[in-house]
């Protein structure tokens, strides 16, 4: 089963660059997308109906803001778009199809860069999903989360991390929440299973020639339950074409879908 995941900072944005037709020729079984930036009724077929996928959406409220999708070669069996309080269900930041005992999210985590406001809607994010996460791993069922979390977990996940100990998505409070997701709450940083090199970043700056100099930061993640670690089989961030500021994340799990 090949899944991948990528933040199109505006999926129209990133139709209008050859995204759906990269999609075309991966011939991923899902796709999660983060950062829509549209409402269903602004998007053409090629978007809402690509050839031989499922699609459901979950926009924002707010016009050009936020927002997830997944594409998905078999029809899920349930989708659920709501975790139960106003940022997640009213920004579209939560998408999750079930198919049989396996469940695949698109999330997208606030960030926190803009203003210190949103850093508190942030941190609040966090501390009401943790227990949600606890939850899946009691759940008899596999999960992979796709996302974009907005939180670099190590300092080898971003260039400048010394630069970057007071800034939002690489804080102290962000790091040590992390540790805990990939240590007591006993979820899998997939791409490190597979992969543990330094300078592997899905997203870069559009200031200062971040992407020609390689001075990005490693965000997006496909985080999964223990029960999937054994199935990961091969990693990749796909970097010859760009539909974003982020790179899309693939992944390769043993898995019949």
């Amino acid at each position: 089963m090949k899944v991948i995941s990528v933040n199109t900072n505006g999926i129209r944005a990133a139709h209008r660059k050859g995204f759906f037709d990269w999609i075309q020729k991966q011939q991923a079984d899902v796709i999660c997308i983060q950062e829509t930036k549209a409402q269903i009724d602004q998007l053409v077929d090629e978007i809402l109906q690509p050839k031989g996928y499922y699609a459901s959406f979950n926009d924002a409220e707010k016009k050009g803001y936020s927002g997830t999708a997944i594409y998905s070669k078999k029809e899920p069996n349930k989708i659920i778009n709501k975790l139960g309080w106003s940022v997640p269900d009213t920004e579209g930041r939560f998408l999750q199809f079930d198919f049989g005992k396996l469940s695949i999210i698109s999330l997208y985590l606030p960030s926190g860069s803009s203003k210190e406001e949103r850093q508190l809607i942030k941190f609040d994010f966090l501390d009401r999903f943790t227990p949600i996460l606890k939850k899946m791993r009691r759940q008899k069922r596999e999960y992979i989360i796709c996302g974009d979390w907005n939180i670099a977990h190590k300092e080898f996940d971003l260039k400048n991390w010394k630069g970057n100990l007071k800034n939002s998505g690489f804080l102290p409070e962000e790091r040590a929440w992390m540790d805990d997701l990939f240590g007591s709450v006993g979820m899998v940083d997939s791409f490190r299973v597979v992969n543990q090199e330094p300078d592997q970043y899905t997203w870069w700056s559009n200031r200062g020639q971040a992407w020609a100099k390689n001075v990005g930061w490693r965000i997006d993640y496909q985080v999964v339950t223990p029960g999937l670690k054994d199935k990961i089989k091969s990693v990749s961030i796909y970097k010859e074409e760009r539909f974003s500021d982020h790179a899309p994340l693939i992944t390769d799990y043993d898995i019949e879908f």
